[in-house]
Order: structure tokens, then C-alpha cells, then sequence
């Protein structure tokens, strides 16, 4: 099975313009993405998927694979759908361009389902939430769902409300996706459902249209890069525990 890794790099970003070169221990956020990425042995290749001359630039002269795609795109997903257009693949893996601690061990999780199951179409990965903040932080989507990991919900509100109980554990997005070249291809052609509209949150168009989402928990301190404040956060994570020496 041959599977790519794709990050995608917008630079304009509503709530944080020009993110993926926002400097992290002297290089640029998306530079430590792709370094985890190329970490994955099950990869072919690993390529940046950018809109951005400056994020192009950045990449070519730090020997990062970057791949040039529309500036119409409204999400990750559709600039995934461009990348599967051009590099013919069995699987595409997409790794959010906002996630430089994500650990390797972690992207290899939204791999291993679809050896088992040939017709899985989707993989998502979820973390246990360990900081009450994220519960009822809306840039955070909590994930619901059923006995076997099927994706049934995802929200930015704290949902489910424990009404019943209290003894239940918060599961947030850990944003890294598996795609099977058609399912990007229906993706790329729908357009937007009513509930994916209101949360703007990507996976739900899958979920609204029936698709089986596969989520697999995983044990990651990945920290999602929103806000400057993330960014901050990260910073301080990195050096403390020594991951931003680059010559480590």
C-alpha cells in the first residue's frame, strides 16, 4: 500500500496569520511537523501542501518536499483533495500544520486500521482530555462516539452533559486523518453539511453523509498550535523538556 504523508500550510489563518513560520527554537512551526512526519517509516514520502509563496520559499531552503496548491481552498481536507490529484496513492495521511510536538508514533495510529479493514474509507485519531480548560475550550472539538470508535459527534461544546453521571472521560480531536483517495474525491465534490456549517468542523461532513469515521484513541501530548497563546505554550513545552534542541 503506498501511503503519503501531506501537511497542510495555510498562511492565511484567521485567527493566526502566517502560523506554519511562526518561529519555535529558531525554526519554523512547520519545519518540526515535517521532521515528526518523516519519522514515519510507513510514509513514501511526506510533502507540504501550501498556497503560500513565503511558506514555499521556507521550505525549499530547508530541504522540506512542499507542494503548491489553489488559494480557493476552504480547508485542509480540499487541499489534501488537490495533493491526491497530482501524487497517485492508496492512503493519504493528513498531519495538521499547527501540531509540532505531534509525536511519529502517534500519526502511525490513523495508519493501521485500513490493514485490517478494506473498506474503511476514514481514520481520525482522540486523546483523553487531561486539562479541564479544554473540556469547555471551543477551539478544541470534542469527539463522541460509539462502542466500537465510530465517530457519532463532534462538538466545541462539553458534550456529552453528565446528567446521569460524572464518571465519564472527555475525548478531544487529535488532528490527524487517514484518506482513501475516494473519499476525498466525495469531500472535494459535496458541499458543506448543516451541522459541519455551525461547528466548522471538517470531519463532520463524512459523519452527516453516513460515512464510518474509525477514531482510535490515542496517549498524545500533542498541543494544537490555535492562538499565539498556543504557541507560547509549546514554546515553553519544548524547551523544558529539551525537544527543541535541534541537535539533540
Amino acid at each position: 500500500m503506498k501511503i503519503i504523508g501531506v501537511i497542510p500550510a495555510r498562511y492565511k489563518s484567521s485567527r493566526f496569520e502566517g502560523k506554519p513560520l511562526a518561529d519555535i527554537c529558531g525554526k519554523p512551526m512547520i519545519w518540526w511537523v515535517y521532521q515528526q512526519a518523516i519519522k514515519v517509516k510507513e510514509f513514501e514520502a511526506v510533502y507540504v501542501a501550501t498556497e503560500d509563496e513565503r511558506i514555499k520559499i521556507a521550505c525549499e531552503e530547508l530541504g522540506v518536499n512542499v507542494i503548491m496548491t489553489s488559494d480557493e481552498h476552504k480547508t485542509g481536507t480540499d487541499r489534501i483533495g488537490e495533493v491526491a490529484r497530482k501524487i497517485e496513492a492508496d492512503l493519504y495521511v493528513n498531519i495538521q500544520g499547527d501540531e509540532p510536538m505531534i509525536e511519529p508514533e502517534t500519526i502511525i495510529e490513523a495508519i493501521k486500521p485500513f490493514y485490517g479493514n478494506k473498506e474503511l474509507q476514514v481514520s481520525n485519531l482522540m486523546t483523553i482530555i487531561k486539562d479541564p480548560v479544554d473540556v469547555v475550550n471551543f477551539t478544541v472539538p470534542k469527539v463522541i462516539t460509539n462502542k466500537d470508535g465510530i465517530g457519532i459527534y463532534l462538538t466545541r461544546s462539553a458534550a456529552p452533559y453528565p446528567k446521569g453521571s460524572i464518571d465519564y472521560s472527555y475525548y478531544k480531536q487529535v488532528c490527524v486523518y487517514g484518506f482513501k483517495p475516494e473519499a476525498l474525491e466525495f469531500y472535494c465534490n459535496s458541499p458543506r453539511g448543516k451541522v459541519e456549517s455551525i461547528e466548522d468542523i471538517e470531519i463532520l461532513r463524512f459523519i452527516e453523509s453516513g460515512y464510518k469515521v474509525q477514531f482510535i484513541e490515542v496517549d498524545s501530548d500533542t498541543v494544537a498550535v490555535d492562538t499565539p497563546n498556543d504557541l507560547e505554550k509549546v514554546r515553553k513545552i519544548m524547551k523544558e523538556t529539551k525537544r527543541g534542541n535541534i541537535n539533540e
